[in-house]
């Protein structure tokens, strides 16, 4: 069996997180992934962080799947072949900022006029237009401008705080997967390619509205949210650890003062409707801290279990992949690279019944693939050499990029 995308080909110029996290989707699900990089260079996370086999985690975990190529766009002769595998492609995603493609001569008009059909995609930090259009677009600039730090603080009256992990990157990849895959769609329709634009505050401001802008919705009835939030979280400190216990309906907080022998709240005027217990959120999560600190998290979740109370232990990342119910779902799952050795990874979270995602290769070393990808196109290898010569396209072999790095 073969992924649903299968037949599909992605040109892939993005770098970093945001487009290659997306991409990868995309080729988890079959696509054939191109991924164009800079002579010499590469995507600048093939030197970030912890690697095997001259290749970063981080690298390997945003490009299984792919196959690397390197042309030099600011030459003619990269230009062109760029654009002559965009004959043959279904979809071109690019992360440039703005500008740049119009500058290299593959902006939406150049590459429609080689392939009329094709799906253009530009990924950027705050759109098109507007007076932030040319600024650089880094996680914690979005987590700001969108508010998101304000959430993640709590309350409006309390400092902000940083999600600790590149949200805004990720979910701008996983926004543009759909839209590509709506995009095909269309044009299995319709017969005709579009430009998809995907800007990293529009997908963290329509991910944040629909639960975090509610006092916002109401044009002419804002609402403070000051008070509203807590200035506490859903995290509690047990007698040896931490835990989260989440009730929301009345039937969720009585079996919460159960299995917590607190039989009293019921009667606490404070606590009597979700309205009144989310009006009163922090002196009822002070509360329901103080009993939580008396034991250790194993005795509180065999109690709250008991009551079928929604709860957790705050796990470790080196404690989530032995855990019971990870493990069941099968999400992580282990392959050999060939250079990298043994990789746990967390599979494409979709499952197709039929047309299941694979991981069929692992990240590629930079250029691994220029030969291959370039006599597909229909470059003969004296017309290769003839580029690499003239540095239109790289001179990289897997060994030299392994070695290098």
């Amino acid at each position: 069996m073969s992924g649903p995308l299968t037949g599909i080909r992605v040109i892939d110029l993005t770098r970093v997180i945001a487009g290659p996290y997306g991409t990868m989707m995309l080729a988890d699900q079959g696509a054939d992934v191109i991924k164009v990089e800079e002579p010499g260079i590469g995507d600048l996370v093939r030197g970030l962080g912890h690697r095997s086999g001259g290749i970063p985690a981080t690298f390997l975990n945003n490009n299984r799947n792919k196959r690397s190529i390197t042309l030099d766009l600011k030459s003619e002769g990269g230009r062109e072949v760029l654009l002559k595998l965009c004959e043959s492609a279904d979809v071109l995603v690019q992360n440039y900022r703005a500008g740049v493609v119009e500058r290299l001569g593959i902006d939406e008009a150049a590459v429609r006029a080689r392939s009329p059909k094709i799906i253009y995609v530009s990924m950027n930090g705050y759109g098109e237009v507007g007076p932030w259009r040319d600024k650089p677009a880094y996680d914690p600039i979005i987590q700001a401008l969108t508010g998101l730090a304000s959430v993640q603080g709590g309350s409006d009256e309390e400092r902000p705080r940083l999600v600790r992990t590149i949200l805004p990157d990720k979910l701008t990849g996983i926004t543009a997967a759909q839209a590509i895959s709506s995009a095909l769609f269309a044009r299995e329709r319709s017969g005709e390619g579009q430009h998809v634009k995907v800007s990293m505050v529009d997908s963290v401001l329509s991910f944040l509205w629909s639960s975090d802008y509610g006092s916002q919705t109401f044009v002419d009835r804002p609402v403070s949210v000051q008070k509203a939030a807590s200035f506490i979280d859903l995290i509690y400190e047990t007698a040896n650890g931490h835990m989260t216990v989440a009730v929301n309906s009345d039937k969720e907080w009585r079996a919460l003062t159960r299995a917590l022998d607190k039989a009293e709240w019921l009667e606490d005027p404070r606590f009597l409707t979700p309205t009144m217990r989310e009006q009163n959120i922090n002196d009822r999560l002070s509360l329901i801290q103080e009993v939580l600190k008396t034991r250790p998290t194993a005795h509180w979740l065999e109690r709250l279990d008991a009551e079928n109370v929604p709860c957790a232990e705050v796990l470790h990342r080196k404690d989530v992949i032995h855990h019971p119910q990870i493990v069941a779902s099968g999400i992580l799952v282990e392959t050999d690279h060939p250079d990298a050795g043994r990789l746990r990874q967390a599979r494409n979270a979709a499952r197709f019944d039929r047309t299941p995602a694979a991981i069929r290769r692992g990240a590629p070393h930079l250029g691994a693939h220029n030969d291959e990808v370039l006599a597909e196109a229909g470059y003969s290898q004296a017309e290769i050499d003839k580029l690499r010569r003239q540095g239109a396209v790289g001179d990289e072999t897997p060994a030299d990029t392994a070695a290098a790095e």
